[in-house]
């Protein structure tokens, strides 16, 4: 197998259309997370997110992944639809970003896009969870109808807006690429 770059680039309309595309596929993400030490840890969560590609989620304070948030700030996201089949086409997102745990106004703001996916998260509410607030900087997609098969695409998030990075394609017959 061999990946090579293509240089030219996807337009700021259509990675938007993809990215939210993938992020409706699927309610849960994985959060991956590492500790002060160095230990990584990933926790799977239902997650909401905004137009602006903020996503947002509920956990407990005391949780391992909670607490390497509050540590470290930073953490990698994937979303993707767990009923797709081997041999079929792929599709999936991963996030890279800054977390944290929101306060007051940042708090309302999170719950209303947690209750807007979630109606039914009104009737529980949990008082000892908290929400976060995950903001990223950059995000990778994969999607193997939209994009062609072996594509991974790179852009950049600034003010929720995304702009092409690089364009990795994985050519190989014998090998099926991953999320």
């Amino acid at each position: 197998m061999s990946i090579r770059r293509a240089t030219r680039p996807i337009a700021a309309a259509r990675l938007t259309t993809v990215a939210r595309r993938l992020l409706d596929a699927s309610t849960l993400c994985a959060i991956a997370t590492v500790s002060p030490s160095g230990r990584p840890h990933v926790n799977t969560a239902y997650f909401a997110w905004s137009r602006d590609f903020v996503l947002v989620w509920l956990s407990e304070p005391r949780s391992k992944h909670s607490a390497n948030v509050r540590s470290g700030g930073t953490a990698a996201i994937a979303v993707y639809d767990s009923s797709q089949s081997w041999g079929k086409p792929d599709r999936g997102i991963q996030l890279f970003g800054a977390a944290r745990e929101v306060v007051g106004a940042d708090a309302r703001a999170a719950e209303e896009i947690y209750a807007k996916r979630f109606p039914e998260y009104r009737e529980l509410e949990p008082s000892s969870y908290r929400f976060y607030r995950f903001e990223p900087n950059r995000l990778k997609l994969f999607d193997e109808l939209a994009l062609r098969p072996g594509v991974f695409v790179t852009a950049r998030v600034r003010g929720g807006r995304l702009t092409w990075e690089r364009t990795e394609i994985y050519d190989g017959t014998t090998a099926r690429s991953a999320v």
